[in-house]
């Protein structure tokens, strides 16, 4: 696996609307839209020596994503700025952490999936772990999965959801398959992206990344985009095909959670000479620097 259980996190807390609760501790309401029908939107957030990289831009996908699902009532970046801080503080978290928010439709008054029926506003969870970049930076080996990233009219990716079936179906395919994660295709036949990250693939000495048609807007695939242009490193975003990943010179995926992590191997296929590639180890060391060195500080480290 490439997550493991981290024994630092044994007796951590976590917020659900203002109460901070053991990890043992059950917190969530059987009534609450995420427990009756994955009705939520989440962000993952990574602490950097007390600031976080992207803050912004992650409650602004967090925002939209609620709005487009029709959530009332949603808590203000201030709001949920306090309650990621106060969680990061009662366990004494500054460095090498993994945050995962959630904002609910909250509770329900009774089970059913009409949205009227959520009458309490939103449920706002926190939960934060000491987790470093879970992937693997000797190189990752990915197998196409047969089940495809959904379009807008199917499931519109631009809305950051937590139904996540359609990944965790592939990524069942990956574990089957002996590959650390799945990559998966759109309705097309194009490139989407992995279960839980975005692509990259060098391709004639420039970054090659698919379009976003089928996957969501990633916050670290577009710094990886905008410091590529900050360091003439040409980037090009367009439909990119199976073979044309088989035979490129260097593949890396892009996550808050993994950072940047290089792909050698694709459904049996060598990626370059199967090592991690010159340009990938280039852009890791440029976002992760970019990443220490820019995020809204909310701690003391």
């Amino acid at each position: 696996m490439l997550q493991r259980y981290d024994e630092r996190n044994a007796g951590i807390q976590y917020w659900v609307n203002g109460n901070l609760l053991h990890r043992d501790q059950p917190g969530l309401s059987p009534f609450d839209s995420v427990v009756q029908g994955g009705d939520a939107v989440w962000e993952g957030l990574r602490l950097y020596r007390g600031a976080i990289f992207g803050l912004t831009e992650h409650l602004a996908r967090l925002r939209r994503s609620a709005l487009a699902l029709g959530f009332t009532d949603i808590p203000s970046d201030d709001t949920i700025i306090a309650a990621i801080t106060a969680t990061l503080r009662a366990n004494e978290m500054v460095d090498g952490v993994h945050i995962r928010l959630t904002l609910t439709r909250g509770v329900k008054v009774t089970s059913g999936m009409d949205p009227r029926l959520n009458q309490a506003g939103p449920t706002l969870i926190v939960l934060a772990e000491h987790k470093p970049p879970v992937y693997d930076t000797g190189g990752l080996t990915l197998a196409t999965s047969s089940i495809r990233r959904p379009s807008p009219d199917v499931l519109d990716p631009k809305i950051h959801h937590n139904n996540l079936i359609n990944s965790i179906l592939a990524k069942i395919e990956a574990n089957a398959a002996g590959a650390d994660d799945a990559l998966m295709l759109d309705q097309r036949g194009f490139v989407a992206e992995t279960n839980a990250t975005h692509l990259f693939a060098v391709i004639d000495g420039r970054l090659v990344t698919p379009t976003t048609a089928a996957c969501p807007e990633g916050i670290t695939r577009q710094t990886v985009l905008d410091l590529a242009a900050r360091h003439d490193i040409p980037a090009v975003v367009r439909d990119v095909s199976l073979t044309e990943m088989y035979s490129s010179d260097e593949v890396f995926c892009t996550g808050t959670m993994g950072e940047i992590a290089a792909v050698t191997t694709i459904d049996g296929r060598r990626i370059g000479d199967g090592s991690v590639g010159p340009l990938t180890t280039r852009v890791a060391k440029i976002y992760q620097e970019h990443a220490a060195a820019n995020g809204i500080r909310l701690l003391d480290a």
